[in-house]
């Protein structure tokens, strides 16, 4: 059953459930990069039948693959994918920045030239569970952005084949290139390249503790977009809520995963016993009911600030959740209010669902606290930027002694004298 806590009783340090990564997570993960920089794509053949129990004739898959997935999922689930991948497209597109110049001043121009990352590995979980939601969110701002090439990677299931749904998305989003290999060897091809799988730049995505590992491992090699822990929602309602619908709302996170977090801040004991009550009618029915189960008796709190809502916001902004709820009438009261949060989803009909899957915002979101200082997956990821300057020879002379006398400031000399020496007599 859910704790519930007074305000006070338990530190916000504590509230959501922080990565705890097991210790031979590291060596094993060296271990599997190590082996797929000497070995390549024998590595991932053999890592695909151990873990995936998946014996690949290629690591690649093939357009014929993709067609045949088409055909094989759902019209009506195609329609919805479209429709979702065009809110993603609309919502970011807007985030596109341009390039600038400056010139005002004579014979100096000087500027900025936003540029898209040439080659992005995404990585898409699989296993026993599939998320085409995963590949329209982290492919589709790489498409805008202008990214030459996506090379897509994901374990295979045991037939050797990859989730039909998983294809289908990749095909509407446009993904370039995508590979039946999964865990901490994808990662580690992506990185370094091998005989099939291409090196790429940047690599983004959600895993398990092996992938977040790996990633953490190979950054510096390439780009990553966050090592991403646990998912969490942290939901702030008030006493005019309806029970029922919090708690589906706090077990859509808890189903993820046993060290999901799930938490509401509420402003009445009253509530937060009737919601607690729900939990255990809902809880049983749902099919991850083990899974749901685990993340709520053991991550699960509900703190109680008394009769006063902008303690609670206080609290999220504390906490700095992935996801936060304010099922509140006004949500846009407290809009500039909070400061601290990965997404935010306004009022008493907007389910975080509609992020997972719909609404258009990214669902690839800062966790364990870090929406403190990081953001959601956008545009912004997968591009670059190079500055230029440009000074005409009297514009260099206008200012080289002040260069040079800055230059010695700070005593080198070499500098000082790269500023001056054009204009020296020979």
């Amino acid at each position: 059953m859910i704790k519930i806590y007074n305000y006070g009783e338990v530190p916000n340090s504590e509230i959501f459930a922080r990565d705890n990564i097991a210790p031979d997570v590291e060596g094993i993960v060296a271990e599997i990069i190590a082996t797929v920089i000497k070995e390549g794509d024998a590595a991932l053949y053999g890592y695909a039948k151990k873990f995936d129990r998946a014996e690949l004739d290629s690591l690649e898959v093939s357009k014929a693959e993709i067609d045949e997935a088409l055909t094989l999922v759902e019209p009506k689930f195609l329609d919805i994918l479209r429709e979702a991948a065009a809110n993603i497209r609309a919502f970011h597109s807007r985030q596109v920045k341009n390039s600038f110049i400056i010139n005002d001043k004579n014979g100096v121009v000087i500027g900025q030239k936003v540029m898209p990352i040439e080659k992005v590995g995404l990585y898409v979980p699989g296993g026993t569970a599939a998320y085409p939601s995963t590949v329209l969110m982290d492919s589709i701002p790489a498409k805008i952005a202008g990214c030459s090439e996506i090379v897509m990677v994901t374990p295979p299931m045991s037939d050797g084949r990859v989730n039909p749904v998983i294809l289908a998305a990749a095909s509407i989003a446009g993904v370039d290139r995508i590979f039946k290999i999964g865990g901490a060897g994808a990662i580690a091809a992506l990185a370094y390249g091998t005989e099939s799988v291409p090196r790429v730049d940047k690599i983004v995505g959600p895993g398990n503790a092996f992938v977040a590992e790996a990633k953490k491992q190979v950054f510096g090699k390439v780009s990553i977009d966050m090592i991403a822990g646990p998912s969490e929602i942290l939901v702030v309602a008030d006493a005019t809520c309806n029970p029922r619908n919090v708690a589906a709302d706090l077990l859509s996170q808890a189903e993820h995963d046993k060290m999901a977090s799930a938490v509401l801040v509420t402003d009445s004991r009253k509530f937060a016993e009737q919601v607690s009550a729900e939990l255990e009618i809902q809880i049983p029915l749902l099919p991850r009911a083990e899974i749901a189960r685990a993340s709520i008796d053991n991550n699960g709190k509900i703190i109680v600030a008394e009769n006063d809502l902008m303690l609670a916001i206080d609290i999220a902004n504390e906490i700095a959740p992935e996801h936060l709820e304010l099922c509140v009438d006004n949500p846009f009261d407290y809009l500039d209010k909070i400061k601290h949060a990965g997404s935010i989803f306004m009022g008493k009909y907007c389910p975080e669902a509609l992020g997972d899957y719909f609404a258009g915002p990214n669902h690839t979101l800062p966790t364990s606290g870090t929406a403190r200082f990081s953001s959601p997956l956008s545009v912004d990821d997968f591009v670059k930027k190079s500055q230029f300057t440009y000074y005409t020879a009297e514009a260099l002379s206008a200012v080289a002694d002040k260069v040079s006398y800055f230059a010695n400031k700070e005593g080198l000399d070499a500098h000082a004298k790269s500023a001056t020496i054009r204009f020296e007599d020979k």
